[in-house]
């Protein structure tokens, strides 16, 4: 797709982009939330065994007759081993709210469970209830730690229990959870936006047939649009056809009154040109053919009037083929004495969007001019240029135009050589009924020698 195409504005493009947003969006926020569910719910279930070794630890904790606080034997081995990963320890306030440790376990070592500076102040604060938080242990390893506050008998000072467990296998459930569910919400998310797409393209499809029955109409495969459409559309189609029948009723109207005009300065004309051939002298062969003149234009006006028409109206195809052989066989009687040759080529399912007329009137004065100033030998072809275009090109031998020429030859009535016959409207009105169809007209040196005329005309499909 070319830059510009991305550019345009598209129905498609933005209610993909706005429902694909929104549910990404949406995806991203709960699989954020489910992370963090499960890490709250992996933490509760891990603060549940801390608060359980905190439990045994003051149950079991006895004060001895010099006031020594003795742990209880907790069968734990994990406890019992050199930096295991699960340590408690108990310990009692000390000056500038520090803690000075009483008993740990084995696991420890000489090590010492670090707690937050103000661990006694919030302890203090809410006596009995425990408090969790995370820290560091003695091998640098991630700890979940909790610790509570209690009184023991025989024992004025308060005693802080204290218990923690590396948090690695936690952290790492919860980086695994994460990663499946990110895996898993990628894959939802690209189904989602697959599904958006082809919702999409199935509900504005009625929208595209439309488009395409639009399209048939102006390439004359069909007159008005036909189809059923939704609700939503009906409106639109009716007032399509409404605007075509209204475009068809105008140009007939317009047609009519050329037609009409035409007509009303034909007659007088004639009998202008009847009576100065009858009388005959100076005056008359100079109204003769000043109104000889007139007439040719009246003939050549109407032509261009009712060919714009007919571009606006059915769209009717015509065989390119079977008019360039028609045309070649009669000329070439024409010009039987001349011995003129025409070799043409055309594909038999190239078809021209406009009417058999109009493509006789094109080819036929083109191929008529290069079968006059030719030498012997015209050469005309017909191919596609593109999916609505088709090229036609004549060339002939003879002795061609200078550039100055060629842009003086298209002028109406122009005539470069006064003593050949015409009167010089020829390639005239090939370029303006070229035009009328919305093709052009283009004359260049051909490979003959002689001039090339290069028609570019609107081409209807097989």
């Amino acid at each position: 797709m070319s830059m510009e195409a991305l550019r345009q504005p598209s129905l498609v493009r933005r209610l993909v982009i706005l429902a694909a947003g929104w549910s990404l969006a949406v995806l991203l926020v709960s699989a954020i939330v489910l992370a963090m569910l499960f890490q709250q719910a992996a933490i509760r279930r891990f603060d549940q065994g801390l608060s359980e070794l905190i439990d045994n630890l003051t149950a079991g904790t006895t004060i001895a007759d010099k006031g020594e606080v003795i742990a209880p034997a907790l069968t734990d081995l994990r406890a019992l081993r050199a930096f295991s990963g699960k340590y408690w320890q108990i310990a009692e306030p000390a000056a500038g709210g520090k803690l000075r440790v009483l008993v740990r376990s084995r696991s420890l070592w000489d090590s010492e469970l670090k707690a937050p500076a103000d661990i006694v102040a919030r302890l203090n604060a809410e006596p009995g209830r425990p408090v969790s938080y995370d820290t560091r242990g003695p091998l640098n390893e991630p700890l979940r730690a909790m610790s509570t506050q209690a009184k023991l008998p025989n024992r004025a000072a308060p005693v802080i229990f204290m218990a923690a467990e590396d948090r690695s296998p936690v952290d790492h459930d919860v980086r695994g959870f994460i990663t499946a569910t990110a895996v898993a919400f990628l894959l939802l998310g690209v189904g989602m936006i697959a599904a958006v797409v082809i919702q999409v393209r199935v509900g504005l499809n009625p929208l595209f047939a439309l488009r395409r029955e639009v399209a048939s109409v102006r390439r004359g495969k069909a007159e008005r649009v036909q189809r059923t459409y939704p609700t939503e559309l009906s409106p639109l189609a009716e007032e399509l056809n409404a605007l075509m029948a209204h475009n068809q009723e105008v140009v007939e109207r317009q047609r009519t009154h050329v037609g009409n005009l035409a007509h009303a300065l034909k007659t007088p004309l004639s009998v202008m040109l009847t009576e100065a051939r009858q009388t005959g002298g100076p005056l008359a062969d100079i109204v003769e053919a000043q109104a000889e003149a007139m007439r040719l234009q009246v003939d050549h006006h109407l032509r261009r009037a009712r060919a714009a028409a007919r571009t606006q109206g059915s769209g009717e195809r015509t065989s390119v083929a079977d008019v360039l052989d028609e045309l070649s066989r009669t000329l070439e009687r024409i010009f039987l004495d001349k011995g003129v040759e025409i070799d043409w080529d055309a594909e038999d399912d190239l078809y021209f969007l406009g009417e058999r007329q109009d493509l006789l009137e094109l080819a036929g004065n083109a191929m008529e001019n290069a079968g006059k100033w030719c030498t012997g030998r015209v050469r005309v072809r017909a191919i596609p240029s593109s999916a609505e275009r088709l090229k036609l090109t004549i060339e002939d031998d003879g002795p061609g135009l200078t550039a100055e020429q060629r842009d003086e030859v298209v002028q109406r009535g122009a005539r470069l050589d006064e003593t050949a016959p015409g009167s010089g409207l020829g390639l005239s009105i090939v370029d303006e009924l070229a035009r009328a169809y919305g093709g052009s007209l283009k004359l260049g040196q051909a490979r003959l020698g002689g001039l090339l005329v290069e028609l570019e005309l609107p081409r209807a499909e097989a």
